[in-house]
């Protein structure tokens, strides 16, 4: 019997957010750990008449590949995972873990070569080619599990709670929420369609961007579980001045803290990190890393507490994020990279601030239009 919680979870990830229809194939990947969220999409995609492919992680297979593998080793990516990408109707991704600090101890330069390698920037441009299209759904869920709660300082019944409040899983019909809150949401992507450019004001911050072109996509569950934002990819050359992102940046497990990045022309010439400067060093030298493939305001305001995972504290109502690497190739961005890095800032703090061409839209957390 498929537990009532993964059933409603299942539910609105086949049924809204991929919409898997009769001879879709769907590959679901995450740590084995998450049997039960496995099993609930299974069911799920069967009785939509879908095709299900499993794909459960094995736990210590990640560190010893790190410890292990040869150069060569790291940056190659079996062509399977190639196909997977170019034939499958969806790919499902399950996040969760048993150690989130698994990689902690590991290289930050085996880390960097190994996710900016060619064959990776290629499954990345074969996904957003596909995403951008809409013949292809991706979707990102989270797994309650022990490791991610400790990780958000709360106990695993507290943390199930905090996951069916951001997914609207504690309404009675949360895909009719979802649709809701994308009517809600389209009129602020219709409002920001018109403007040209971007200036953000914020605790050491003073950053200037244009989207002139460039489209505002409204995130409402259809790609990610939890969802709530809205984004561009802005014009490249175009972003100049300084931010300092006030949450850490998570890569890979590690953490990188206090992050200041300084743009001129659309590439970053100076940067800094409290904590973790190295790993940042490494990830800038990534091909076209230096350049930011996103912008993003968060819109869930029932997501009230930073989590150190990223699916849930980017859609966060009062933030704003930044993305180091891939552009959306739908919404006009030209950047190709091997990653998509996403990176936080509070927008709650006194004195911040974003304006469009030249009215302030959006004021210490609270949207003006």
């Amino acid at each position: 019997m498929i537990n009532l919680f993964y059933e409603k979870l299942a539910k609105l990830a086949i049924n809204f957010s991929t919409n898997v229809k009769k001879g879709d194939r769907v590959f679901i990947s995450g740590p084995a750990l998450a049997k039960d969220l496995f099993q609930a999409l299974y069911v799920e995609v069967i009785k939509s008449g879908g095709y299900p492919l499993l794909n459960p992680g094995i736990e210590g297979t990640q560190e010893l590949k790190y410890k292990y593998a040869s150069e060569e080793q790291l940056q190659y990516v079996d062509p399977i995972m190639k196909m997977v990408i170019k034939e499958f109707d969806a790919v499902i991704d399950i996040l969760g873990d048993y150690n989130t600090r698994k990689l902690s101890m590991v290289d930050t330069k085996k880390i960097s070569k190994a996710m900016g390698s060619p064959s990776n920037r290629e499954i990345w441009e074969i996904l957003m080619k596909r995403m951008g299209t809409r013949e292809f759904k991706y979707l990102a869920l989270p797994f309650p599990c022990n490791s991610l709660a400790q990780e958000a300082n709360m106990d695993l019944f507290s943390y199930f709670e905090f996951i069916e409040k951001a997914l609207y899983l504690d309404k009675d019909e949360p895909i009719e929420e979802w649709l809701e809150i994308e009517r809600k949401q389209e009129k602020i992507t219709d409002y920001l369609n018109k403007i040209e450019k971007i200036h953000i004001l914020g605790e050491d911050t003073d950053l200037t961007m244009s989207t002139k072109g460039r489209i505002w996509e409204n995130n409402c569950g259809r790609f990610n579980l939890p969802d709530g934002e809205v984004c561009t990819s802005p014009v490249e050359e175009s972003v100049n001045g300084h931010i300092r992102f006030t949450y850490p940046g998570i890569y890979q497990g590690n953490e990188v803290q206090n992050i200041y990045l300084e743009f001129k022309d659309g590439k970053v010439i100076n940067y800094s990190a409290d904590k973790g400067n190295e790993l940042l060093k490494e990830i800038l030298q990534i091909e076209n890393a230096e350049i930011l493939g996103e912008f993003a305001i968060g819109t869930n305001y029932n997501i009230t507490k930073f989590t150190k995972e990223m699916l849930f504290d980017e859609k966060m109502g009062g933030t704003i994020h930044c993305a180091l690497g891939a552009g959306f190739k739908d919404l006009g961005s030209k950047n190709d990279s091997a990653i998509h890095w996403d990176i936080l800032k509070d927008m709650k703090v006194l004195g911040s601030k974003i304006i469009a061409d030249t009215k302030i839209i959006y004021e210490e957390g609270n949207w003006k239009i």
